[in-house]
């Protein structure tokens, strides 16, 4: 799940004072989900401009409309007659919603309400934890589903780097070291030989990346 926070009030407000007709867009997934911009953060949020605005004397007039997933055309497609009434939109999405609503509606202004921050695990109602960098080569089968690129401080792929002191990881003693870890997991499942293996570096990634499924190859991909 892609979590997110947040930006500032000011920083908000200060995006769109100067607009006199405003939407607010939430996404109904990932963003619901850690509490950060789904359909009842859209609603804080107005009420929280309009309040400010209206003490500063200004006149607004705030939309609110969340939609199912704003990095879906399908859905976006759905605010069209919305986004058309107003003169600039806020979007409460993660950084790819955002470019997605930009990207549908270029004449108007998109500015993003949230900072997109990883993807991450509901540990609990509000809690939320880093386990996946998307780096696009996946090692969970070498180390018992802990992954070394996220977990571990300094990514490293063969093992510890020598500095873990009780289990602990040395550039931040409050956390576990991922490779301790991944020694007792691998151990638990009778699988340390794994441990043997030298793991290469990982091949620069090009970007921006993109994923075509085999069985749309011949729609999508262009000739070299």
């Amino acid at each position: 799940m892609i979590i997110a926070e947040r930006k500032p009030f000011d920083e908000i407000k200060q995006m769109i004072q100067d607009y006199p007709k405003v939407l607010i867009v939430g996404c109904g997934t990932c963003v619901a989900v850690c509490l950060a911009g789904g359909e009842k953060e859209v609603g804080i949020l107005a009420a929280e401009l309009r309040m400010a605005l209206e003490l500063e004397g200004k006149k607004i007039e705030i939309g609110e409309t969340t939609v199912e997933r704003q990095c879906d055309r399908e859905f976006l497609e759905a605010v069209a007659s919305q986004v058309e009434q107003y003169d600039a939109v806020i979007s409460m999405a993660c950084g790819v919603g955002v470019q997605f609503l930009a990207e549908m509606y270029p004449e108007k202004p998109v500015y993003p309400a949230v900072n997109t921050t990883f993807l991450g695990a509901n540990e609990d109602i509000g809690f939320y934890t880093e386990r996946c960098s998307a780096c696009s080569t996946c090692y969970l089968a070498l180390t018992g589903g802990i992954c070394p690129v996220t977990m571990c401080s300094k990514g490293l792929l063969n093992g510890p780097c020598g500095g873990p002191v009780n289990g602990m990881c040395e550039v931040d003693r409050t956390r576990p070291c991922a490779w301790c870890q991944i020694y007792e997991r691998l151990k638990q499942q009778g699988r340390l030989d794994l441990l043997k293996g030298v793991v290469p570096a990982r091949e620069f990634r090009h970007k921006p990346a993109q994923f075509i499924h085999p069985a749309y190859k011949k729609k999508f991909e262009r000739p070299q």
